[in-house]
């Protein structure tokens, strides 16, 4: 029999006799698929006219009442203050690209069902149909009476910087853009465990980011306020420098807190001597680049499912190999970070997510490691069950002591 041919329009598979399959046959992700993978369930029972008279009408009238005149009851006695929205326009979905709101959906449930197993946190996906920066910033605006924070996912960049600027002055709940936020925590985790490790500081090290997008900007901003020695980002068109003339606005800007040594030239140059390469951008980076790193180097070649550096070309010449695959060791997971730091502020009901409160999640994280601190173990699995508590935990207690807490 000749081999199927798929049609990715259709629920089947098509052999050249006009038979027909189910994807589900052949591919066990549309078998875990179909009909997606979330629901809403009840949390109270409803068994007979009492309960329904307490759950709905006239109960219920009772509990609006009191929120129309004391509005802060909202978050005591509905869902608001334990619930996110996992918010796209479908622009930027992994690896995919613009591939629209309805296609991104899979990856959105499966972003709210690890939100529910990783932090205990209950998350809608909403995705959206507009791209403009105002049509999203309003829509959004429109919603979030409904939930207790916002996570900001997959839209591109530069657009994002805007929207989740735009949402967090508007709105008084968190907005957290995980493609900045969540890989930067996790990334900053990972590097001082790595710095530890060779009896460094974050602060004796030069780092090069490949990647000025928003996970690129957002890394070397956590960087800096941690305390990195230095940290030279890299585009397409080489190291992001004040002498360039065709910087973006979100560049100028990287460019006034980064590269202090002046560098400029390609990302190979950039990686002459340094201690770290940051990759979250794809490509292939040239292994005589490298190797003209400087002794005892850390790579993270995080692009996704292929790596900037492969591992085998990396362990030639850096003491630690951090990747963004679950199958090597060190995988830099935002899992690791959203679902306790969702979980802490919203524990606190924080007006929002400081860069305090994302350092102490990357410092908990790191500390869950402890004296197990190896080469190949610089940053836990996101099935270790300490990671959420002990994030939650800083986070919260991060909140308070900025003074976003709310109780």
């Amino acid at each position: 029999m000749a081999a199927e041919i798929v049609n990715p329009r259709s629920d089947s598979t098509t052999d050249e006799d006009g038979g027909a399959e189910p994807l589900d046959s052949f591919d066990p992700a549309f078998a875990l698929h179909r009909g997606g993978k979330m629901a809403v369930q009840a949390t109270v029972p409803i068994r007979d006219k009492d309960d329904l008279s307490l759950a709905y009408t006239p109960g219920v009238a009772r509990v609006c009442t009191a929120i129309a005149e004391q509005p802060e009851l909202v978050d005591d006695y509905t869902w608001k203050s334990s619930v996110v929205a996992v918010v796209t326009d479908g622009t930027a979905v992994l690896g995919l690209g613009d591939i629209g709101p309805q296609a991104s959906l899979p990856v959105m449930e499966g972003k709210a069902i690890l939100f529910k197993q990783f932090g205990g946190v209950d998350a809608v996906p909403i995705a959206l149909d507009c791209t403009g920066v105002d049509e999203i910033v309003e829509t959004v605006v429109r919603l979030a009476p409904s939930f207790g924070g916002v996570n900001l996912e997959d839209i591109s960049a530069p657009r994002c910087f805007e929207i989740e600027r735009q949402l967090q002055e508007r709105l008084d709940i968190p907005v957290f853009h995980d493609d900045q936020h969540g890989t930067a925590v996790v990334t900053l985790a990972a590097l001082r465990n790595a710095a530890r490790l060779s009896g460094r500081s974050i602060g004796d090290l030069r780092a090069v980011i490949s990647g000025a997008g928003a996970a690129g900007v957002a890394i070397a901003r956590m960087l800096v306020e941690a305390g990195i020695g230095d940290v030279a980002v890299a585009d397409r068109k080489g190291v992001v420098s004040a002498d360039r003339g065709d910087l973006t606005p979100v560049k100028r800007e990287l460019a006034s807190f980064t590269n202090k040594a002046g560098i400029s030239g390609s990302l190979e140059d950039a990686l002459a001597g340094a201690d770290v390469f940051i990759g979250v951008s794809g490509g292939t980076v040239a292994e005589a680049a490298v190797a003209s790193m400087a002794e005892g180097a850390f790579v993270f070649a995080m692009a996704n499912p292929n790596p900037e550096v492969r591992p085998e070309v990396a362990h030639k010449y850096a003491a630690v190999v951090a990747t963004g695959r679950s199958d090597f060791p060190n995988q830099i997971n935002n899992v690791l970070a959203f679902p306790g730091i969702f979980a802490g502020a919203l524990q606190v009901r924080a007006s929002r997510i400081t860069e305090g409160m994302k350092i102490a999640a990357a410092e908990a994280l790191a500390a869950v490691v402890g004296d197990d601190l190896a080469a190949d173990y610089v940053i836990p699995s996101p099935f270790d069950e300490r990671v959420a508590p002990a994030v939650t935990a800083a986070v919260a207690a991060a909140a308070r002591a900025e003074g976003v807490a709310r109780r």
